[in-house]
């Protein structure tokens, strides 16, 4: 076989690994990377941030640190990537309600929508933490004046689990844990006062397509910027903590790849999901749920993949010895 034979035969196998990771990250080739306790409490008992029971997590590419709540509701705990706690924010919430944040997502300028579960309300929020985490309520957000919108009914403790934001189109993906699961996309708007804003979300497919016991979080992979422009940037990574499970599937709910969690801090309850722009995955989970821990704590879990992702430059690079390689054969063949 001739040397441009088998650039050729090169060329073409990178192009059918090149199609393949447009249309999914391949969670197969993920493996963990990192596992971090997280702090317990911040402030005086009764008026700090709990950080305990972390159930949803955020990433800021303009600070490139991550953000949870837990579902104790009483606030946002802003983390390294690699659990330090730099900063936290209380949440006050209405009169009446009690407060059980599920999720919270990241909305760019530092802004941020958190879910209370039950009430299946949506706050937006601006993050102002206190980097002196021991002072009680040093730095607290009001959510009776926060711009909200409510997406249903109060159904308590089976609602509203997890939110993503969209930044390509502005649009939100959620998640309801169960009775019955859903899952469903569309538009949000805020606004200030006792109605607040609207809804357009609607059913993307029948959960049970899915094969999980109970839907934990969602998370859009747009926010990976290699997969710019690609159908990979339109999947989803769905969690269930039921099934211990994180799945990668399409708008229609066909699963793509999936990520055994069964292993992974075994007694932990593992809720949360995000991403950062280079596809690492960041997971949070509750304190053990079966009393084996002393000391409970939260934890935080990194996935990062093991497969190599060829840079740009790289295809250039190949496209152009091709091409002389081609020129090169045309020379030889009209001096023979």
């Amino acid at each position: 076989m001739t040397k441009l034979k088998y650039l050729l035969v090169a060329m073409a196998a990178l192009g059918c690994a090149s199609a393949q990771a447009q249309s999914s990250i391949n969670l197969g080739s993920y493996a963990v990377t990192g596992n971090y306790q997280l702090d317990t409490l911040f402030g005086t008992s009764g008026q700090g941030v709990s950080g305990l029971e972390a159930s949803g997590v955020a990433y800021s590419r303009d600070t490139g640190n991550l953000y949870y709540v837990g579902d104790e509701g009483t606030g946002v705990v802003e983390i390294s990537k690699t659990g330090q706690t730099l900063s936290t924010m209380r949440l006050t919430y209405p009169t009446g309600i009690k407060g059980d944040a599920e999720g919270i997502t990241y909305l760019g300028n530092n802004q941020f929508a958190v879910v209370d579960e039950r009430a299946q309300d949506i706050y937006k929020i601006t993050y102002a933490g206190n980097t002196n985490v021991t002072q009680a309520n040093a730095s607290s957000y009001n959510l009776t004046n926060a711009p909200w919108v409510n997406i249903g009914p109060n159904v308590g403790n089976d609602g509203l689990e997890g939110l993503s934001y969209d930044r390509r189109d502005g649009s939100f993906v959620t998640i309801k844990q169960d009775v019955p699961e859903n899952v469903r996309a569309g538009r949000l708007t805020f606004a200030t006062g006792s109605s607040g804003g609207t809804s357009t979300l609607a059913p993307l497919f029948d959960p049970a397509l899915l094969g999980v016991s109970t839907l934990s979080d969602v998370q859009t992979l747009s926010p990976i910027d290699r997969l710019a422009g690609t159908g990979a940037a339109d999947n989803l990574l769905i969690l269930s903590l039921g099934s211990h499970k994180l799945l990668e599937v399409n708008r229609s709910g066909q699963i793509l790849s999936s990520f055994d969690l069964s292993g992974v801090d075994p007694h932990n309850a593992i809720e949360g999901v995000t991403v950062d722009q280079f596809g690492t995955i960041y997971l949070v989970g509750e304190q053990a749920q079966d009393g084996s821990e002393v000391d409970p704590h939260s934890v935080l879990v990194v996935l990062s993949s093991t497969a190599p992702v060829p840079e740009p430059e790289t295809y250039g690079l190949m496209l152009a010895g091709l091409g002389m390689l081609a020129f090169v054969a045309k020379r030889k063949k009209k001096s023979a």
